[in-house]
């Protein structure tokens, strides 16, 4: 009889948590995998070649781990914080030691099955440790100087071991993840301020110590034209090929600058030309409210979080997923200089998106276990 009941109330238990998953939210993610799955099918040109196979394969291990990371309790998440910051700065240190180097940057590290990139696993992790460390932390200490150069700490490390490899641009959106919490958490608006000013200030001295091929993406941003065949020819392609698409789109497989191999990297950071071409207006605004819809649930989830580290994982973690779009989408429409920023699970980059599933299941976790309060 009693092994009836407690067989009863966990299988109570399960059930429950089936019934609270955000519904909404995984299913967006699963149409979003679709499309990303449809558009990598057409960089193939039309055949289920390399890109199609792997990114389908990263597509499902990846989904599943995200739904199997969403039964573990919130709890847990918040136990492993600083710990699993502290395994990402090993990996980049590691990486930084014996990374592999590809095209003049030592980002990744050979898993045999996946070539590794830790700092997009930096991005999430970031963020884990940023709100469990304000999670305790009483609204008068916010503020205090201890706590302030302590999270710039817990920031600039990372960012620093990026930098080395070098990777800028993923540096940047680390700090970005990072600078995420600190707003949420409540840091004064003076601080943010101060710091914006004192960047502008600094700008001419950082370009000064940028590399020439950071340079160079600069230059090519204010003016494309300068280089069109060379540095200038990659923005200047995207920017036909969006512009081509017009408002219903070529058709799907037949965007002509993709298949004519006018648009390079077309299946990584440049994945939404090909979208925007063979999709049009239309397509774009839908894909975009795709994103909306998660970005909303993400933000929804937050709010129905009993446990402040749950809130603050959860705004932050959306607030990150809206910078990472729209820097993609700028960068490719020539509205900002061209950095390594994936559009999230339509990119092709098992590690990207490794992350931004590892993120989707602590949000379904604090859903799936919203009434979980952590002391």
């Amino acid at each position: 009889m009693y092994q009836h009941t407690r067989l009863s109330n966990n299988n109570f238990g399960f059930f429950q948590k089936f019934k609270n998953f955000d519904y909404i939210l995984l299913s967006c993610i699963l149409l979003l995998g679709f499309i990303s799955l449809a558009t990598m099918y057409s960089t193939d040109g039309g055949k289920i070649l390399f890109h199609t196979k792997s990114h389908f394969t990263k597509l499902i291990t990846f989904t599943i781990m995200m739904i199997i990371i969403s039964f573990i309790n919130i709890k847990f998440w918040f136990s492993i914080g600083y710990l699993s910051y502290l395994a990402v700065v090993g990996l980049l240190i590691w990486t930084f030691l014996f990374g592999i180097t590809s095209s003049g940057s030592q980002r990744w590290i050979d898993l045999y099955f996946i070539n590794l990139q830790p700092s997009e696993l930096m991005k999430i992790f970031i963020i884990l440790c940023l709100a469990k460390y304000f999670h305790r932390m009483k609204l008068e200490n916010v503020n205090s100087i201890y706590t302030i150069l302590t999270s710039l700490i817990i920031i600039l490390l990372p960012m620093g071991l990026v930098i080395v490899q070098p990777d800028l641009g993923t540096s940047l959106l680390i700090a970005i993840s990072g600078i995420a919490v600190l707003w949420f958490a409540g840091i004064n608006n003076r601080y943010f301020i101060y710091t914006m000013l004192g960047f502008v200030i600094s700008l001419p001295f950082i370009i000064a110590f940028l590399k020439p091929y950071q340079k160079l993406r600069v230059l090519t941003f204010l003016n494309p034209d300068r280089d069109p065949l060379g540095a200038g020819y990659q923005i200047i392609q995207s920017k036909i090929a969006v512009g081509s698409g017009g408002i219903f789109g070529k058709g799907f497989l037949k965007g002509t600058q993709s298949y004519l191999e006018f648009l390079p990297e077309k299946h990584t950071d440049f994945i939404f030309t090909l979208f925007s071409e063979e999709f049009g207006f239309v397509g774009s605004v839908i894909l975009l409210l795709i994103y909306a819809i998660i970005i909303y649930r993400i933000i929804a989830i937050g709010a129905s979080s009993r446990s402040f580290f749950g809130k603050i994982f959860c705004y932050s973690f959306g607030a990150a997923i809206f910078v990472y779009i729209t820097i993609n989408m700028s960068m490719v429409l020539g509205l900002l200089p061209i950095v390594g920023s994936p559009l999230p699970i339509m990119s092709y980059g098992g590690s990207s998106m490794l992350a931004t599933m590892i993120g989707f299941g602590i949000v379904m976790s604090a859903r799936v276990h919203n009434q979980q309060a952590i002391a």
